[in-house]
């Protein structure tokens, strides 16, 4: 399959190349120098430098990759969702493990191939970025899918008696504490922690918490 090409007329789409390897950077700016429809306005090799860049203007399309020294990939998705939001971002990297895919698709990355996508996909992967379509290599795409089809968890739902446990501890309340509030054993308190630790996930009183925070048990 042959790459597309532009409406004639059409304003050449203005690409960043960031890689912390110049070989990279020259092989992928070889890509897209000779193509009419690309206008390569510059290479960086780290996040930050990819930001400031961007900061200037005229860039409509980054080609990232995400692990970087000084800032990688995906906190520098985030700084660009912040400073300009307008300007697509396709990651263009070797790794595709939910521990890379899943943040960088949450930053706020346009697309995600892989460095062994053949030319013209790549090429027609920056066209559909820039066209504000998601792009993703068939395992990224395996990946996300089975995230999305997969079950929320639950939501925790504690006892009155949990809740009270949970409020105290919260406020600073030992055990003891906790027990002689609630009129209740100290074994009774213990028991009530460990019952709420499992319905939060977690393994202590400080963890309990914060996520109790975090899903709104707490305000």
């Amino acid at each position: 399959m042959t790459a597309a090409h532009p409406t004639p007329g059409e304003a050449p789409i203005r690409l960043l190349i960031v890689d912390d390897h110049p070989v990279v950077r020259d092989g992928l700016r070889g890509i897209f120098a000779g193509d009419p429809g690309f206008d390569v306005v510059g290479e960086a090799g780290d996040g930050a430098a990819a930001v400031d860049r961007v900061r200037v203007g005229g860039v409509d399309v980054v080609l990232m990759d995400l692990r970087m020294p000084r800032m990688g990939g995906v906190e520098a998705i985030r700084a660009l969702r912040e400073v300009a939001p307008d300007v697509r971002v396709l990651v263009l990297t070797t790794y595709d493990t939910d521990r890379d895919v899943l943040p960088a698709v949450e930053a706020g990355a346009t697309g995600y191939l892989l460095k062994d996508a053949p030319r013209d996909d790549l090429v027609r992967g920056v066209r559909a970025a820039h066209a504000g379509q998601a792009v993703l290599s068939p395992s990224v795409a395996g990946l996300v899918m089975g995230r999305v089809r997969a079950p929320e968890p639950a939501p925790a739902v504690l006892s009155p008696r949990e809740s009270e446990v949970l409020r105290l501890v919260a406020g600073g309340a030992t055990n003891r504490d906790a027990a002689a509030a609630l009129f209740v054993s100290e074994a009774t308190v213990k028991t009530h922690l460990l019952h709420l630790y499992g319905k939060l996930g977690v393994r202590d009183r400080a963890a309990a918490v914060a996520e109790a925070y975090r899903r709104g048990l707490l305000v």
